[in-house]
């Protein structure tokens, strides 16, 4: 999805990655603070069957070591793990992207190359520095909780971080995950590898929040993969959730004469040539 970071644009800029957030005080009294935390996420797993899709124009900030790249995008994603981001120049649509089912597809219009490959984290990790699978990416967008997250557990801790209500799973050994709550609206997820590193995999927050027809949708994302050294902020424009999007949307075809690449293969034999 955001492979147009990698794109040499006249709108780069430079970004500041935020720091990472700390581990927050634990609240005194746990048992008397449970069941608000358990109210708060059955309210976001409520939330989460209410949303099947989400169309917005958006502004996109990237950074990744010394590539630093602000664009607007046109961003359509549909539940499970379909989606589509068009990156814009001045010039027109920069670059196209799409994901259906098991498959990946990219096209450069001012190169005319078209790239496919498989709809997994390796490919968008492989290409753009993002470890997150096309399914993960489209909760990313929509301010969804991961699916990995139980939303029907108890939490094992609760602990305040400024404002923020976090609620932790797991423990040092077997790593944690951690949903903030910050006026009744998901604000951070995050996930802490195990072994006793203390390594913040990925860090989401969600900011912002209108009432859209009766849900509440964050205007800001902005998630930090410490791992692979990037960072990237979503601000939507006018989102509509819901929406009736056709699957064709998420189909992309090459252009006649497009160089092909599989993005599955190393580069010396990716490419050919479509006639």
């Amino acid at each position: 999805m955001l492979l147009l970071a990698t794109l040499e644009t006249p709108a780069c800029i430079l970004v500041r990655t935020p720091s990472i957030g700390q581990p927050g005080t634990p609240i005194a009294g746990f048992d008397a603070s449970k069941y608000q935390v358990r109210k708060l996420i059955a309210a976001l797993a409520e939330r989460d069957k209410r949303l099947d899709s989400m169309q917005t124009p958006a502004v996109m900030e990237y950074t990744a070591g010394d590539r630093h790249v602000k664009a607007k995008e046109e961003i359509v994603v549909k539940r499970p793990g379909n989606l589509r981001v068009e990156a814009m120049s001045p010039f027109g649509v920069a670059l196209l992207l799409a994901a259906q089912g098991s498959e990946l597809a990219i096209f450069e219009p001012g190169q005319n190359r078209f790239m496919r490959g498989q709809a997994t984290a390796d490919t968008l990790y492989k290409y753009v520095r993002i470890p997150m699978a096309p399914t993960d990416a489209v909760g990313l967008l929509m301010g969804l909780a991961p699916p990995e997250f139980a939303l029907n557990g108890i939490a094992d801790s609760v602990s305040n971080d400024g404002a923020m209500t976090v609620a932790s799973y797991g423990n040092a050994a077997s790593g944690t995950r951690e949903l903030g709550f910050s006026g009744g609206n998901l604000a951070m997820v995050r996930e802490t590898a195990g072994n006793g590193n203390g390594r913040v995999n990925y860090e989401v927050r969600y900011s912002d929040y209108h009432d859209i027809g009766g849900v509440m949708f964050p205007y800001v994302v902005d998630a930090t993969f410490p791992a692979a050294g990037s960072h990237v902020t979503f601000r939507y424009l006018r989102p509509i959730v819901n929406g009736d999007i056709p699957d064709s949307t998420f189909v992309l075809t090459p252009a006649p004469g497009a160089t092909l690449m599989n993005l599955s293969l190393d580069d010396a034999r990716a490419f050919s040539n479509e006639s």
